[in-house]
This record gives structure tokens, C-alpha cells and sequence, in this order.
């Protein structure tokens, strides 16, 4: 059963010879697709634009405008096959560089035809599958908007879908990068709260003195800038959901403030005196470990237990291999649409690179890497030169590659940056991730800390 028999397919078919015409339409009724004639290129472009044609069969030499003019005017529209009795390497060639789908010498010879046919059809059915397989694979490995496959994120997925309809205070936890944002969005996205405001803030990026107005807001003069009453992230989320990232980062006086808003879903106003209700979802997320902090007593404990009622752990891309060739397909087609650029294919011997590289930014450095590659690539293939030098190398990082101890590098730029990277590496893990200790350690303030983490893409960037 041919792709006509199985599903009808329409073909136009334009030529000034009324016996062409009939003879065309007789054949390709026998073999089942329905047609429509046009004895002009006027006519025809006018049925093309007005019309649904799955193809169409085109004379190169027209009354009025010629066959390439129609196939310039249309082949965006529907797939051409242009008619011709002279044989010209020449119209073959712009045939080709205009779009045609074929062409074909006249008098048609019903070999020639059936070929031509034959190979549409499998161009046509190939095109169906693709659409399939993209349709299901994008069931399958998409959700809101987040690209994975691997079993660890699949299970995420359904722990969100099964909590979503609740209020639960949420907590995420997760190096950065690994998509804690995306996830808390996904959250409220499967919610009743979905039509309402999803906000999220980062409670390390906002000075201490500022943190407290951004959330619960101000009454007139209640500081020297407070010209006008202002609401707070609070008030804005009422009816949907707050993000609050980096909540290691919250001081102490406003933890317990915090905790007075989720226990009794009122806040109040800096300089005010009257308590306004709120109906907020409040998701968290921290690169730290709260259980340390603590300990530590530099987070309230009655505060951490209120805010992780449910916890997500993220993993790291390196832990998940499987989800790196799909999450690469997913951002060389959202960055070539964005930037004009074809889609590039990803040849072996730069998949292995990507796949051996241990992506200490995660999925927002794997994205930032592609955008680069397809920037840089010349071809339609990403090319290995496009690549920054230390994934090449194998390094986990671009100011790591410099060993200390290597003469062929005396770069004291780069020789620095390598050792202030070791360093703040080694004053996290020792403090398991709390920065505030860590700048103790390293002897730097803690914004320094925060300014160097963004410098080397070791965590310091929003979610």
C-alpha cells in the first residue's frame, strides 16, 4: 500500500497543455491522490497560496511566469517537481538552488514518474516519523521545560507532579546550575497556583539591609528612603508561589521573621503595625548543607524543619551521563533559532569530549559551552577548535588547567587563578559549603567571596 492509498495526498498540477493535464491527473488518480489543475503560473501560484497541496508537478515553460518563478514564489509552500522537455544542466542546478523537490523530462515515461513518486512518498514518510519520534521523544524526555532522561531526573518528575497540588513548603538542593529554579518553576507550573505569580529571589544577591523591605515591603518613612509604601515579594506571590534561592543566606533576625510568615501566613510591613494576610507557596533552595548550618547555629532549626517538609535532591550533570546528548540537541535547536544559525550536528569525536568533561557548572555551563561552539563552528558540525581549550585538555575547570608546577606556563595571571581556585575549593568542602565560614577561612570578605565564586563559575550565579 503506497503513502496515497494509505492517506490521500493532494497534487496541483500546472501546465499549459490541456492533454498534459489530463493525462497527469488520469495517472495519479489511478494511484490514488486527488488533483487540481492549473493551466497558468499565475494560476498556479494563486492556488498554491490559497490552497493545501501536498505537491505539486510544474512546467518550466509557462504563459505569464515561468515555472521558476513559481517555484521561487512557492516552494516554501509545498514540495515542487518542475516539467521540462529540454534537458539543461543549467535549470536542473537552479531548480536545485531554488527548492525543487525533483525534476523530470517530458514526455513523462511512467518509470520515470513512478520513480519520482516512489521517492516522494519515502521523503514524505520519513518526515512523518521524524515528527513522531520528536513528538515522543519530547513527551517523554520534556517536562516543563526541562530536558532529561535519566532515571534519577525521571523520579524528580513524578516526585513534583505527586506534590504539586499541595501547598507543602518544598526544599531543593543542588550544586549550581543543576536547574533548582526550573524545578520550583515546574512545581507551581502543575499546581492550582499556575495562573498566578511565580517570583523568586536570590537571598544572597541583595545587601543584608535591603533583604527584609524586598520581602515583606515598607510603610512610608519607615527609613530615609522609604518615600512611598511599598509591597513586598510577599504580597506580590499572594495567590502563587515564592522562590526563595540561596536561603542559607538569610540573616538571623530575618529567619526568624520568615518562620513567623509560614507559621501564620500574615506579614507585616518594615514600620508598620497591622498585620496583612498572604496565601503563598514558599519553595526554598540552598547550595549548602542546612543540617550544618544548624549545628553551626547560623540557621534556625525550627525554621529548616518548617521550610524542608519535602526535599529534592538535584543531582549533578556528571552523575548523569545520559541526559548530556539530549540536553545538547535541546540547546543547539533553542540557540540557533535565537541566534539565525542552522542546527549543527554533533560529530563523535566532540561528543566524547562533552560526555568526558566533568561540568562543574552543570547544565547552564554544558548551554553556555553550545552556544560558543555554534558561534565559533564555520561547517555544519561543531568542530573540536570551537571547544575552550581545558575541555579539550580534559580539566574540570579553565583556571585549573595551569598545573603549579608545569615551566611551560608561567603566566602568573593564570598560575594565580589556579591557586585561588584550589583554594576556595578546599575552604567549601571544609566547611561543607557554607561561604560565610569559608571567607573566614580564606581570610576575604564575604562579598569578595561571592564576586571570585562568580569569576570562576564555581556556584556564585543565580539559579
Amino acid at each position: 500500500m503506497t503513502l496515497a492509498e494509505s492517506t490521500p495526498l493532494s497534487v496541483l498540477i500546472i501546465d499549459d497543455d490541456v492533454e498534459v493535464n489530463r493525462s497527469l491527473e488520469l495517472v495519479l488518480q489511478t494511484l490514488g491522490y486527488t488533483t487540481t489543475t492549473a493551466l497558468t503560473g499565475d494560476d498556479g501560484v494563486q492556488k498554491i497560496a490559497h490552497g493545501t497541496f501536498d505537491l505539486v508537478f510544474c512546467d518550466l515553460r509557462l504563459p505569464g511566469i515561468s515555472g521558476l518563478d513559481v517555484l521561487k514564489e512557492s516552494a516554501q509552500k509545498a514540495p515542487i517537481i518542475l516539467m521540462t522537455a529540454f534537458s539543461n544542466q543549467d535549470i536542473a542546478s537552479q531548480a536545485a538552488a531554488f527548492g525543487a523537490f525533483d525534476y523530470i523530462r517530458k514526455p513523462l515515461f511512467p518509470d520515470d514518474l513512478l520513480f519520482t513518486l516512489k521517492r516522494f512518498e519515502e521523503h514524505e514518510k520519513l518526515k512523518r516519523e521524524n515528527r513522531t519520534l520528536k513528538a515522543a521523544l519530547s513527551e517523554t524526555y520534556s517536562f516543563n521545560n526541562i530536558i532529561a532522561k535519566s532515571d534519577a531526573f525521571r523520579s524528580i518528575f513524578d516526585i513534583v507532579q505527586r506534590l504539586a497540588p499541595f501547598n507543602t513548603t518544598v526544599m531543593i538542593t543542588g550544586e549550581s546550575g543543576t536547574g533548582k529554579e526550573l524545578i520550583a518553576r515546574a512545581i507551581h507550573e502543575s499546581s492550582s497556583r499556575r495562573g498566578r505569580s511565580f517570583i523568586a529571589i536570590n537571598c544572597g544577591a541583595i545587601p543584608e539591609t535591603l533583604i527584609e523591605s524586598e520581602l515583606f515591603g515598607h510603610k512610608k518613612g519607615a527609613f530615609t528612603d522609604a518615600s512611598r509604601d511599598k509591597k513586598g515579594l510577599f504580597e506580590e506571590a499572594s495567590g502563587g508561589t515564592l522562590f526563595l534561592d540561596e536561603i542559607g543566606e538569610l540573616p538571623l533576625h530575618l529567619q526568624v521573621k520568615l518562620l513567623r510568615a509560614l507559621q501564620e501566613q500574615t506579614i507585616r510591613r518594615v514600620g508598620d503595625e497591622n498585620d496583612i494576610p498572604i496565601d503563598v507557596r514558599v519553595i526554598s533552595a540552598t547550595l549548602k548543607n542546612l543540617e550544618e548550618e544548624v549545628r553551626f547555629g547560623s540557621f534556625r532549626e525550627d525554621l529548616f524543619y518548617r521550610l524542608n517538609v519535602v526535599s529534592i535532591h538535584l543531582p549533578p550533570l556528571r552523575e548523569r551521563p545520559e541526559d548530556i546528548p539530549i540536553l545538547i540537541d535541546h540547546f543547539i535547536r533553542k540557540h540557533a533559532k535565537r541566534l539565525g544559525l542552522t542546527e549543527k550536528r554533533v560529530p563523535p569525536e566532540v561528543m566524547k569530549v562533552f560526555l568526558n568533561y566533568s561540568w562543574r557548572g552543570n547544565a547552564r555551563e554544558l548551554e553556555n559551552c553550545l552556544e560558543r561552539a555554534l558561534v565559533l563552528s564555520q561547517g555544519d558540525e561543531l568542530e573540536v577548535d570551537a571547544l575552550p581549550d581545558y575541555m579539550k585538555k580534559g580539566s574540570s575547570h579553565p583556571a585549573a588547567a595551569p598545573a603549579m608546577g608545569d615551566d611551560s606556563n608561567l603566566s602568573i595571571k593564570q598560575k594565580t587563578a589556579a591557586l585561588e581556585v584550589d583554594l576556595i575549593t578546599r575552604a567549601l568542602a571544609k566547611t561543607n559549603g557554607n561561604r560565610t565560614h569559608a571567607a573566614k577561612i580564606l581570610e576575604i570578605s564575604h562579598r569578595t567571596l561571592l564576586y571570585k565564586l562568580k569569576e570562576y563559575n564555581l556556584g556564585g550565579e543565580e539559579e
